[in-house]
C-alpha cells in the first residue's frame, strides 16, 4: 500500500518524510526542491508486537509496513501543467491514499508560495487542482458512455448515471469521495481511478511553541480540524521540526524527550497508525521463537484469505485457525500453554473474519 505526501511547496512535506523514513530527502527552502518523488518504507508502530517479541525473544521481528512517497509541491494551474503539475498528478495517481501537509504556523524565514499563511486556502488550492484533473477524466469517459446508453444495457445506464453524478459533484467543488455509492455503482467508480476519490488525512505542521497547547488554542490547526471533520476526514497535528530532531534519537532518549514535551507518543507514530487505518488495514499477529510478525490484511478478510498472506498453500489447504485475542493473551502474561488449558484459544473455520490484534496459528494440509 502506498501513501502519497502532498502539499504546497515549503509546508514541510520533505522534512516530514525525512523524519518518518530517515531517508535524508532534500528539504531546502525553495519551491520544487522535490522533483522526482522520494520513496521509503516505514514500520507501523505496534505495542502488541513489541510485547510478544519481549516474551519470545525471536530470531526475527517483522512489523507491518507502509510505503511512503514524497511528491513534489503543487501550485495553482497544476491541472493545466503549471509548475510540475503533470508529474505531480501522475505520481499521485499511483498512491492508495493521500497525506496532505498544511502549514499552521507563522515564520518570516520560511517562504510561503502564496505570501501568507492560510490552511484552508492551501487545501483548496490542491483540492481544486485535483478536482479539475478529475473533471477532465470524467468528461471524456462520459462522452464515450453516452454513445453506448442507447444499447439499453442496465450496467451501461448505471455507469452513465454515476458519471453524470460524479461530474456534477466535481463541478460543485466537492471531491468524488464525498459521494455516497450504491453497491452497483462502486465498481464503476473504481474504474474511473479518480484523484479525489482517494481517502485523505490532513497533517497540520505546527510550531514548537504550540506543542503544549490544545487543538482549540492553535487557530490555524483548529480551522484545519473543523474543515476535515466537515469532509468526514481526520486531521493530525505534528511539529515537523521536533519530529526531525526525534528521528535522530535512540529509542530510550526519544521516549524521555516525548514525555518532557507532555506527549503520549510522537506525532509521527500517531500519523502512521491513522494512515494504516485510513487504508482500511488491520494486523493479525503470529508469534514464536523463530519469528514475531504482524501480517497486513484488509478489514473484513476471512481466515483462509488471511492465511494466504503467509503462503498460498495455507489458503489452498486451510483446515482451521487457532485464535486468541491479544488482550486475552496479555492477561495471561503471554502464556500460550495456559491459554490452551483455560480453553481461551478458539478454533475458527473458513467463514471467520479475522480481527485486528488476533494472535493466530493456521492449520492446513496440502
Amino acid at each position: 500500500m502506498k501513501l502519497g505526501i502532498v502539499g504546497l511547496p515549503n509546508v514541510g512535506k520533505s522534512s516530514l518524510f525525512n523524519a518518518i523514513t530517515k531517508a535524508g530527502a532534500a528539504s531546502e527552502n525553495y519551491p520544487f526542491c522535490t522533483i522526482e518523488p522520494n520513496v521509503g518504507m516505514v514500520s507501523v508502530p505496534d505495542q502488541r508486537l513489541d510485547y510478544l517479541a519481549n516474551i519470545y525473544d525471536p530470531e526475527k521481528f517483522t512489523p507491518a509496513t507502509i510505503e511512503l512517497v514524497d511528491i513534489a509541491g503543487l501550485v495553482k494551474g497544476a491541472s493545466n501543467g503549471e509548475g510540475l503539475g503533470n508529474k505531480f498528478l501522475s505520481h499521485i495517481r499511483e498512491v492508495d491514499a493521500i497525506i496532505q501537509v498544511v502549514r499552521c504556523f507563522e515564520d518570516d524565514n520560511i517562504v510561503h508560495v502564496d505570501g501568507s499563511i492560510d490552511p484552508l486556502r492551501d487545501i483548496e488550492t490542491i483540492n481544486f487542482e485535483l478536482i479539475f484533473a478529475d473533471m477532465e477524466t470524467v468528461s471524456k469517459r462520459l462522452q464515450k458512455t453516452e454513445k453506448l446508453v442507447k444499447t439499453g444495457s442496465k450496467e451501461i445506464r448505471t455507469e452513465y448515471e454515476l458519471q453524470k453524478k460524479v461530474l456534477e459533484t466535481l463541478e460543485s467543488g466537492k471531491p468524488a469521495r464525498s459521494i455516497e455509492l450504491s453497491e452497483e455503482e462502486e465498481p464503476f467508480m473504481r474504474e474511473l481511478f479518480l484523484l479525489t476519490s482517494k481517502p485523505i488525512l490532513y497533517v497540520g505542521n505546527i510550531s514548537e511553541d504550540d506543542i503544549a497547547l490544545s487543538d482549540e488554542e492553535i487557530p490555524y490547526f483548529k480551522k484545519l480540524k473543523e474543515y476535515a471533520a466537515k469532509e468526514g476526514s481526520e486531521a493530525v497535528r505534528i511539529c515537523v521540526k521536533v519530529e526531525e530532531e526525534l528521528s535522530g534519537f535512540e529509542p530510550e532518549e526519544k521516549q524521555e524527550f516525548i514525555k518532557e514535551l507532555g506527549m503520549e507518543e510522537s506525532g509521527i507514530d500517531e500519523l502512521i497508525k491513522k494512515s494504516y487505518s485510513l487504508l482500511g488495514l488491520i494486523s493479525y499477529l503470529t508469534a514464536g521463537p523463530k519469528e514475531v510478525r504482524a501480517w497486513t490484511i484488509t478489514r473484513g478478510t476471512k481466515a483462509p484469505q488471511a492465511a494466504g498472506k503467509i503462503h498460498s498453500d495455507f489458503e489452498k489447504g486451510f483446515i482451521r485457525a487457532e485464535v486468541i485475542a491479544f488482550d486475552k493473551l496479555k492477561e495471561l502474561d503471554g502464556n500460550m500453554t495456559l491459554a490452551k488449558e483455560k480453553g481461551l484459544i478458539r478454533s475458527e473455520g473458513k467463514e471467520y473474519v479475522v480481527q485486528d490484534g488476533d494472535v493466530v496459528l493456521f492449520r492446513f494440509n496440502v
